[in-house]
């Protein structure tokens, strides 16, 4: 499960982090330069109506002072000189009357208080009630255009004072249903419609400024007029301008960068998912694809199966031909099978010469004849060569937890049933193979265990001189007393411990139990004969096998002559130097050497003609069925004499008719071992073997 969830997360790095997190970067740089375009044309549109103001209100400070300087002396000559300045005004006592006036007092009945960037004194100023009365004071104490009361005036406006009025109607209709206020500010394309579609070059804006005058018992309001013209709008649009034009180069700059990394991360992706071998989907793309495609598919009414399919001796083919032809025909093979799937199925390249599937099917029957259809295919993609395929099928449980991992591996294990054949076939996943994965499981989860605790017991059968009738040796063999499972025999658990690697503390387990065994008979007076035991092929690949058998021998104060040393023939296709070397150094130690299970494979003769070995164990096929005609018996009395002449002891196993052991005896065979005289017992049967030293008559 942990190395599932890591796949996903690499998978799920691979595929987003890198493009979203340039997405992300595009978006908020985006909103950035919004905002900052925003501050922009606010601060320069700020700046133009303050530095309007600022000299507005310089000019009514004089008038200021004109009233100032004639309150008292002249006030009928201050009047006129007041509206020679022509500017409308209205000077008011204390008690709110007015004592002159010139102009219509459009100004509004609350005063508010601003500042000036280049005065350090605040000032008040009314805004103006008329449609021209744009400007007003915001929280911040500056001035700004309302635009909508812009746009008011801009309709209210007579149609002879316009060039142009249908750029006005195509603002609105741009603006009016959006609230855009650009902060209360003006935006360029309003500044460019007013330009192009009045007829006068500039625009002028009343606000109302306030001076406390006769000492502050008289308040002088004057009408002050904020121009805009020509010259700031293109002050104002140039610098927009050239601000957008930096910010498009860097957002141009940041998309090419994020398609390039979308690019990559495509790359990246399909480099993740490809197979080097067929240049098609691999086991990662299938596990992950297949994955999503169940969770949003499996159900009972879209059933879904796995199936392992296997080139037969695709090794084989190689070998023959070169890798590169067999690439080729993998290619060969995966285009055939993608051919014959449909477009919510999937196959990919898993390993070597298996290819993983996965496919919707209905009724098993029909599922069970369409992959023998796609198997029947590709038989023949070989020109002059009837090739082989195996395939193992899961059926996917629509109520079961998703895990094409799990699944895949059942179908890996009912195609492997099918090891021993070199002929095309399926086969299904049934309770069968299910009881035997929890066999697996329950033996591989008590196996340290059971090692621990000694449940492994040793039971001995005896070998006997079939002429004397004599003991003359034994062969350990192994059993499992286990509190869980019961009594376990060999077959059931040694095939395990073969394939997992265990075998090799079993065979330590054995060799020291023995040792001890024969140690404590030998000590109470038992005339011990050898006993062999038996030493797994797993244990060849150590150089010092030899050492840990000696060792393991001399803890327990065994003479060597007692313990033989027993490997069975398959041992001897391996490492052939490491072979001959191993059993040198035990003959040199004192131990014995003999082969298991002679004539069970097909290299015998050659393993005879290279090996050093003490003694010859004829394979229990010899003496069952056809084998024990007259052609049998040219074989076994043949590989006798040869032994003899290689200075080798023979024990014939598996011996269970008189007429086979009467045979035997004729023969010179030295030793036999089986239910004609003794099945393999415990220890304490083994010892009342030993006091008889003669078999019981059979």
């Amino acid at each position: 499960m942990a190395d599932k969830n890591k796949r996903e997360k690499t998978y799920k790095k691979i595929k987003k982090k890198n493009i979203w997190s340039s997405i992300v970067a595009v978006v908020l740089f985006s909103i950035l330069s919004v905002l900052v375009l925003a501050a922009i044309i606010q601060t320069l549109t700020l700046y133009v109506i303050d530095e309007k103001l600022s000299a507005e209100y310089e000019s009514i400070k004089d008038m200021g002072k004109l009233y100032e300087g004639k309150v008292i002396s002249d006030l009928s000559g201050l009047y006129s000189l007041l509206d020679s300045q022509d500017r409308d005004y209205v000077i008011v006592n204390e008690a709110g009357n007015v004592l002159h006036q010139k102009g219509e007092a459009t100004y509004s009945a609350e005063k508010k208080e601003m500042s000036l960037s280049d005065h350090s004194e605040s000032i008040f100023v009314y805004t103006d009630t008329t449609e021209r009365g744009v400007l007003f004071i915001d929280q911040r104490g500056l001035v700004s255009v309302d635009v909508r009361k812009l746009h008011a005036w801009l309709r209210s406006t007579n149609e002879e004072d316009f060039v142009n009025k249908n750029k006005i109607e195509e603002y609105e209709a741009r603006y009016e249903n959006t609230g855009f206020s650009m902060f209360g500010g003006w935006t360029p394309d309003l500044f460019g419609l007013v330009r192009d579609s009045l007829k006068v070059d500039k625009l002028e804006f009343p606000i109302w400024i306030s001076l406390d005058v006769n000492k502050g018992m008289e308040e002088l309001i004057v009408r002050a007029m904020v121009q805009i013209n020509t010259r700031d709008f293109l002050l104002i649009l140039e610098l927009v301008v050239v601000v957008m034009a930096l910010i498009g180069l860097i957002l141009v700059a940041m998309l090419i960068s994020t398609l390039s990394t979308a690019v990559k991360q495509r790359r990246i992706t399909t480099l993740f998912f490809n197979d080097g071998e067929t240049g098609a989907h691999n086991w990662m793309w299938f596990l992950i694809k297949g994955q999503h495609r169940l969770r949003r598919s499996n159900s009972p009414r879209n059933r879904f199966a796995v199936v392992n399919l296997e080139f037969v001796k695709y090794r084989n083919y190689c070998v023959c031909h070169s890798l590169p032809e067999g690439q080729k025909m993998l290619k060969k093979v995966h285009g055939i099978i993608n051919g014959l799937i449909g477009r919510k199925e999937m196959c990919a390249h898993c390993s070597s010469s298996n290819f993983a599937l996965l496919l919707r099917y209905h009724d098993v029957e029909e599922l069970k004849n369409r992959v023998y259809g796609i198997i029947e295919h590709l038989e023949l993609i070989g020109e002059d060569k009837k090739f082989s395929f195996q395939a193992g099928i899961y059926l996917i449980d629509p109520f079961d937890d998703i895990d094409l991992e799990r699944d895949y591996n059942n179908a890996c294990t009912a195609r492997a049933s099918m090891a021993d054949s070199d002929d095309s076939g399926i086969v299904l996943f049934d309770d069968r193979f299910a009881d035997d994965q929890k066999w697996l499981s329950a033996v591989e989860e008590r196996q340290s265990a059971a090692l621990a605790n000694e449940e492994f017991i040793v039971y001995y059968q005896p070998k006997y001189d079939p002429s004397t009738q004599k003991l003359k040796g034994a062969e350990a063999l192994i059993r499992w007393e286990s509190p869980d499972l019961g009594f376990v025999s060999p077959g059931k658990f040694i095939p395990i411990f073969e394939k997992n690697g265990f075998i090799t503390s079993i065979d330590h387990y054995m060799l020291e139990h023995v040792a001890k065994d024969q140690k404590r008979w030998l000590d109470a007076g038992y005339k011990c004969v050898p006993v062999s035991v038996n030493v797994s092929r797993a244990h060849f690949v150590e150089d010092d096998l030899a050492g840990q058998i000696t060792s393991i021998v001399d803890n327990a104060g065994t003479p060597h002559e007692y313990i033989e040393i027993e490997l069975t023939e398959s041992a001897f296709f391996d490492d052939k130097k490491a072979m001959i070397s191993t059993i040198s150094k035990l003959q040199q130690n004192g131990f014995a050497v003999s082969m298991d299970d002679f004539g069970s494979g097909y290299s015998s003769l050659n393993s005879l003609k290279d090996m050093p070995l003490d003694v010859l164990k004829l394979d229990a096929e010899f003496f069952r069925g056809d084998n024990t005609g007259d052609r049998g018996r040219v074989v076994v009395s043949e590989a006798i004499n040869i032994a003899k002449k290689l200075n080798m002891r023979t024990v014939a196993e598996g011996v269970e008719e008189k007429e086979q052991v009467d045979f035997l005896a004729s023969q010179g065979c030295d030793m036999i071992q089986g239910y004609y005289f003794a099945k393999p017992m415990p220890g304490s049967d083994y010892e009342k073997r030993m006091s008889a030293e003669v078999a019981p008559q059979g």
